[in-house]
């Protein structure tokens, strides 16, 4: 099956805030973005999901009312993190989480390994489907994490992949995880 990725488009938060399972407001602008997106996708989608956060489903209702949310492609929780401005956050959390990404978390908050695991399931209940083309509407981090499923990338280079707002990625899900590949942009 052929799958479309998007990252939500750009949120109402001030530069340099640490959000992650906060529920934010797009930008006004998210329909005109939208537009640009829409020209990268087919016109129908057996099935659309979506994480369940309203920057997301305010997307997925675009496409279609009838998509499902998913909260295994909810974003990483950034535990106490969330809502602070990044240079605010004691730079010892932040030194000890950047230690070990896969696996230490932000205080209240999730490892990389937990997201990698849930995108993980998710894609591996998915594949069992008989779908032709599925839209998934998500953040980053599991956008990330679904490259790492993809392409086998070890979890300590999760942040080197760049993911921008609005950006579409294509995967093919095989019925075995050796037929996944990425398909290039066109």
């Amino acid at each position: 099956m052929q799958v479309y990725v998007i990252r939500h488009t750009a949120v109402e938060i001030q530069a340099g805030t640490c959000y992650g399972q906060t529920d934010l407001n797009l930008l006004n602008s998210y329909r005109d973005d939208l537009l640009q997106v829409r020209k990268q996708l087919p016109k129908a989608f057996d099935a659309i999901f979506s994480s369940p956060l309203k920057r997301c489903t305010f997307i997925a209702e675009e496409f279609d009312s009838k998509y499902q949310t998913d909260s295994r492609l909810i974003e990483m929780n950034f535990g106490h993190w969330e809502m602070a401005n990044w240079s605010e956050i004691p730079k010892q959390e932040i030194d000890l989480w950047n230690s070990n990404l896969t696996h230490n978390r932000p205080p209240q908050g999730e490892s990389l390994y937990e997201v990698q695991s849930r995108v993980n399931h998710f894609l591996d209940e998915l594949r069992t489907q008989s779908f032709k083309n599925v839209l998934l509407i998500t953040h980053g981090g599991p956008i990330r994490c679904m490259w790492n499923y993809i392409l086998d990338i070890p979890l300590e280079n999760t942040f080197r992949i760049p993911v921008g707002f609005d950006e579409v990625f294509t995967f093919q899900l095989g019925e075995e995880h050796s037929e996944d590949f990425i398909i290039a942009k066109q």
